[in-house]
């Protein structure tokens, strides 16, 4: 998506150890604009119309989730939480899930009332690396017996293991930027997505 790549050149910043922060325009502060043509892009992506949930994981991927539903007939935003409240009552999924730019193990939870064998679920997150988060989200998806129509990631880094074994795995992935590498203050975009 060459709108999403020319807004992470222009504003990303990379931080010591490969870390791209995007904060000024996609998970920090958002760009509602921007937000729309990923969550249009996400539609054009992933056209089956089954899809009737869309799962991503607190906090970053709920904004995108939320404005990406909208072009999803009627589809409704599931988020997994990272911590165990008195909110969070009865059944649930739980996954365990390595964070890369947290350094942090937790497990992820989603109420089993809101997915179940009849739903078909879009799993989104902004961010694939290693591909740990959006694994827990998956292992959330084969507990509630849903059908996983894909897994649609924002910026995804190529340069690390995660999209390229979740995709030898038959995993229906789609990212709408892969960074090549980031060197010497440089990103460089895989060409052939």
């Amino acid at each position: 998506m060459e709108l999403l790549k020319q807004r992470i050149l222009k504003d990303g910043k990379i931080k010591e150890g490969n870390i791209l922060k995007v904060d000024s325009f996609l998970n920090h502060q958002m760009d509602i604009e921007l937000m729309q043509e990923i969550g249009k892009e996400f539609r054009r992506l992933f056209p089956d119309k089954r899809i009737n949930k869309i799962l991503t994981i607190e906090a970053s991927g709920i904004g995108i989730a939320a404005i990406a539903a909208q072009y999803f007939d009627k589809a409704k935003v599931v988020f997994a939480k990272k911590t165990q409240s008195k909110n969070l009552d009865g059944e649930l999924y739980t996954a365990p899930v390595v964070s890369f730019t947290r350094g942090a193990h937790f497990d992820v939870q989603v109420s089993t009332k809101f997915l179940g064998k009849d739903d078909c679920v879009l799993v989104i997150d902004d961010f694939l690396a290693r591909g740990q988060a959006l694994k827990g989200l998956m292992k959330i998806v084969e507990q509630s017996g849903a059908e996983l129509a894909g897994c649609g990631i924002v910026i995804e880094k190529g340069f690390q293991e995660g999209g390229k074994e979740l995709r030898q795995a038959g995993v229906n992935l789609h990212s709408l930027a892969i960074i090549d590498s980031i060197e010497n203050g440089e990103i460089t975009f895989r060409t052939d997505d």
